[in-house]
């Protein structure tokens, strides 16, 4: 039986990750900041809160890191911990930094130490190319990062390549776009849309107040990207992939299609400046190929399919609430 142990397990992607990796015989080490500030809620809506090990891990200390590894042996790591807020990035611009590079850092010189034969996967980001010029973005795309997330992201992918190339290990970027599910934070426009637009229908809400609206993303459904994730790392060389739909959708689409589901009046839809973002990227959107041709990781969904699957899950569970 193989060991993975899962940073960051209660975020999106961690349950999705888990699941997956419990139904291919895995045993299954989440490490979470705290145990007074866990959310159980995402395992025990996917049926694993019984079926995965939770452990203590501050990944800004080595030695708690090396106890780990030591402890378990893992024959896999997936780093999904991070500051994972654009928006918070601003406001925390140097703990987000510090945060999101010391962690990787620490795992990788505990794995070069102590653990030489553990494979690692880095949950990198779309957010490090930031503003290109030209698309679809490839892994060989130069970066501009135009957000401090951003740029801790970058930072982070090319520790991984140089501990790679330079020390031999088995560690591997996946750059993920923008993907969304229901486990996602009620903080992301997915979800917030999704969620106060159901309110609207409730009359609870009166209005859905947004940002830039004109801003086209690539987004995609998270628990199809968690297998290629997984599919990363059972490749026979470490490498770097891009994980992405390979189109764009402005975010303006997304809301009135939101809206035009649920019966609403696109003039509830109200966009305020003071939530538009310092520097913006207006579109991106990545090349999936590689991961597609290398990997076999199969992917074909539009964002409306996405969006359909997230508010009727929204819709049942509101229901369930009440």
């Amino acid at each position: 039986m193989k060991t993975a142990v899962i940073t960051g397990i209660s975020g999106q992607d961690g349950p999705y990750l888990a699941r997956l990796l419990l139904e291919k015989g895995y045993k299954v080490i989440g490490t979470v900041r705290s145990y007074r500030c866990t959310n159980n809620k995402n395992f025990e809506y996917l049926g694993i809160e019984n079926r995965i090990h939770l452990e203590e891990l501050d990944l800004l200390d080595m030695a708690n890191v090396i106890r780990i590894i030591q402890k378990y042996k893992p024959e896999e790591i997936y780093n999904l911990a991070a500051q994972s807020s654009v928006g918070l990035s601003f406001d925390q611009p140097l703990g987000t930094f510090s945060f999101n590079t010391t962690s990787v850092n620490n795992l990788l010189e505990s794995i070069r130490f102590f653990s030489p034969n553990t494979k690692l996967y880095q949950a990198s980001s779309s957010e490090m190319y930031g503003r290109v010029e030209k698309m679809p973005i490839s892994i060989d795309t130069p970066m501009h990062p135009v957000s401090p997330y951003g740029v801790s992201k970058m930072a982070s992918y090319f520790m991984i390549t140089t501990y790679r190339e330079s020390y031999g290990l088995f560690v591997c970027n996946g750059v993920l776009f923008n993907h969304e599910s229901y486990l996602r934070s009620n903080n992301f426009f997915i979800k917030k849309i999704i969620r106060d637009s159901i309110a609207i229908k409730n009359g609870k809400l009166d209005k859905l107040v947004v940002g830039n609206l004109n801003v086209k993303r690539d987004f995609g459904y998270a628990p199809k990207y968690v297998e290629a994730i997984w599919k990363i790392l059972q490749y026979d060389q470490a490498d770097d992939f891009i994980i992405c739909s390979g189109k764009s959708i402005s975010l303006r689409d997304i809301v009135e299609y939101v809206f035009e589901k649920l019966g609403l009046d696109k003039g509830l839809i109200v966009e305020n400046q003071e939530f538009f973002r310092p520097n913006e990227i207006d579109e991106i959107y990545g090349d999936n190929s590689k991961a597609k041709e290398v990997l076999g990781w199969d992917y074909d969904m539009s964002f409306f399919q996405v969006l359909d699957i997230l508010i009727n899950e929204e819709l049942d569970n509101d229901l369930h609430e009440k």
